[in-house]
């Protein structure tokens, strides 16, 4: 798999993903594996190849996504400005992947900002996709009467349609 059939890089130009080929490391893991836990310094950013990530949060380890796809990125904490990760990320299976430092990714994005903004814009959609993706997998498994905003903490009861 080459990283321009990433969905984060879908669309960038021919020298922008040869350089970003250049600080890629390719890295193969075990089941079991974690390649940064929850609270870790986010150095590292990741497109998988193949295998399974899961991702996960809290001390109970709560999954909150699985990272299944050839070409799907994670690790973005790394690129937002994010000192440490959201999450933790374990491979559930014998897994490949690309890694990229951030540092280096950075500072490609800033030197070329019209691929840079391409990036981000697919950033940006596949990070709204997967939010989308949990407001569905949340409604239809809840069946309490409220829910809390995450936003505002506050608690919204809602009301039965007749």
């Amino acid at each position: 798999m080459y990283l321009k059939q990433s969905d984060i890089f879908w669309g960038t130009d021919k020298e922008f993903m040869k350089q970003i080929m250049d600080i890629s490391i390719r890295e193969s893991h075990k089941q079991g594996d974690f390649l940064f836990r929850e609270g870790d310094q986010a150095d590292s950013f990741y497109t998988l190849i193949k295998g399974r990530i899961r991702l996960s949060i809290g001390e109970t380890g709560q999954t909150v996504y699985a990272v299944s796809h050839a070409g799907e990125a994670f690790g973005w904490s790394s690129l937002i400005g994010r000192d440490v990760y959201t999450a933790s990320a374990e491979c559930i299976e014998p897994t490949t992947l690309m890694k990229i430092e951030n540092e280096k990714l950075l500072k490609i994005l800033e030197d070329d900002p019209s691929n840079g903004l391409i990036l981000f814009k697919q950033l940006a959609g596949t990070l709204g996709n997967r939010l989308l993706q949990m407001y569905d997998i949340i409604s239809t498994s809840s069946e309490k009467d409220f829910s809390v905003s995450y936003g505002s903490r506050q608690v919204v009861e809602s009301s039965e349609s007749e």
